[in-house]
């Protein structure tokens, strides 16, 4: 391949929201990988393939919510004296083994009028009862029971009505939803001990640069360990997909080459560093001789401004190799914490499309700025910061750091402040908050 000069334009250089919504319009487009059958367990972290439907009525029964006397309330509310019929606990059905013993009364498990029956939050209200009588609100004496003075009750209360969480039949979870704990229990109610789910996407991960060694060698002191590797591939991992290490790449265009070609076999493509204009940034001239669309070459952000975004184009099957796909990459910038800002804003949001989670913007909030910061004209800002949760008013405060290649700065951080072109910022002013 030659060595085709790129020069930056101008017009590949993107304002940040439109950089956002230019990386939104690509994931939107993206066709879900193919479904694969786990356990539920290991289901989570994936991204469910299938609908979750309801097998039964949720709940199969009028249930409980509160500790009392299933009763009528018509008959309560008028304070009628009424007769303590039994118990039911959680998971008993009524009439009980203990309360009727004969199997041939068992089918007659209507309450009578005049009568209550003692039961437990979650138990099924038998038929016959339309309310339940908090215990605070009995008075009991032997086996009668009534209310407490100036109680009543409205047919329902403290019932959840059977089906009323959800109809059998009904879809709980439709596919294209990330599974987490919450999800897991839903599965778990509808006995789904495995799930389907999307494929995980690979992400092939190259460290770019002369002065990067890997972590079992002892660097010189004008080397540096490779920990954007070990970064981006947590990230990968965390947002669902299959992260890949390769070798670092050296600061010439063969190694650039070698590894670009072995990374393009994956989903997606993530180079850390040589995206800038010095002499031996040669990601972008490599890419180009791939013959790579760019969608955009920069960013007006600090950090990362020179991050890059693009597709290589699908190579038909030669007498040497497979056919390749399309394949996106992304060139961010070599450092650490301006790698890590702009997988939160461009990769994760590109990623989880491709994990069949559809296209949604980053974790993005609103909090109260603790501080004042002073804005930089043409420049979307994302500082390292901490978010405090209160009850009442999130607050954001900016960690101090010594630029975009402090990690210990970054470590310290939650989150990074969103901070607009130019704007000075006093304290109390409700900011934008990336999560990570």
């Amino acid at each position: 391949m030659g060595g085709a000069v790129v020069q930056r334009s101008e017009t590949l250089i993107l304002g940040f929201p439109e950089a956002l919504a230019e990386v939104l319009r690509h994931a939107a487009g993206i066709q879900p990988p193919a479904p694969e059958t786990v356990s539920l367990l290991d289901a989570s972290g994936r991204v469910l393939a299938q609908d979750i439907a309801a097998d039964r009525d949720q709940p199969p029964f009028d249930r409980a919510t509160r500790d009392g006397f299933a009763v009528s309330a018509q008959q309560w509310s008028a304070g009628q004296r009424l007769r303590i019929a039994g118990q039911i606990r959680a998971g008993e059905a009524w009439p009980s083994a203990a309360t009727q013993p004969s199997a041939a009364t068992q089918s007659s498990a209507a309450m009578k009028p005049g009568e209550a029956i003692e039961i437990m939050t979650g138990a099924a209200v038998p038929p016959g009862a339309d309310a339940v009588a908090m215990i605070e609100h009995v008075v009991r004496d032997g086996d009668h029971i009534h209310a407490a003075p100036g109680r009543r009750l409205q047919p329902g209360e403290n019932i959840v009505p059977r089906a009323a969480e959800a109809a059998q039949g009904q879809v709980l979870l439709p596919a294209g939803t990330p599974i987490g704990a919450a999800e897991i229990a839903v599965a778990a109610a509808s006995g789904r001990a495995q799930l389907a789910v999307f494929r995980r996407p690979t992400v092939a991960i190259v460290a770019t640069g002369d002065e990067l060694v890997e972590l079992d060698q002892a660097p010189a002191p004008h080397q540096i360990r490779n920990s954007n590797g070990y970064a981006l591939a947590a990230l990968v991992a965390a947002a669902g997909a299959d992260p890949r290490r390769l070798p670092i790449a050296r600061d010439t265009l063969a190694d650039v080459r070698a590894n670009i070609a072995d990374g393009r076999q994956c989903d997606l493509l993530l180079l850390s560093g040589g995206v800038s204009a010095g002499k031996y940034d040669l990601v972008e001239e490599v890419l180009a001789e791939f013959g790579a669309e760019f969608f955009f070459t920069g960013v007006r952000m600090q950090p990362g401004k020179p991050v890059v975004f693009g597709r290589l184009p699908a190579q038909a099957a030669t007498s040497d190799a497979a056919p390749q796909p399309a394949c996106y990459f992304f060139g961010l910038p070599g450092n650490p914490i301006s790698t890590q800002v702009t997988f939160h804003c461009f990769v994760q949001p590109l990623l989880r499309a491709m994990c069949g989670a559809g296209a949604s913007a980053p974790n993005f909030v609103q909090a109260t700025l603790a501080e004042e910061v002073h804005g930089k004209p043409g420049l979307t800002r994302l500082l390292p910061a901490r978010l405090h949760h209160d009850l009442e008013r999130p607050e954001v405060h900016i960690v101090g750091w010594q630029g975009s290649g402090d990690q210990t700065a970054n470590a310290r951080a939650n989150c990074y402040a969103v901070l607009p072109d130019g704007r000075d910022l006093i304290p109390g002013d409700v900011i934008t908050v990336l999560l990570r």
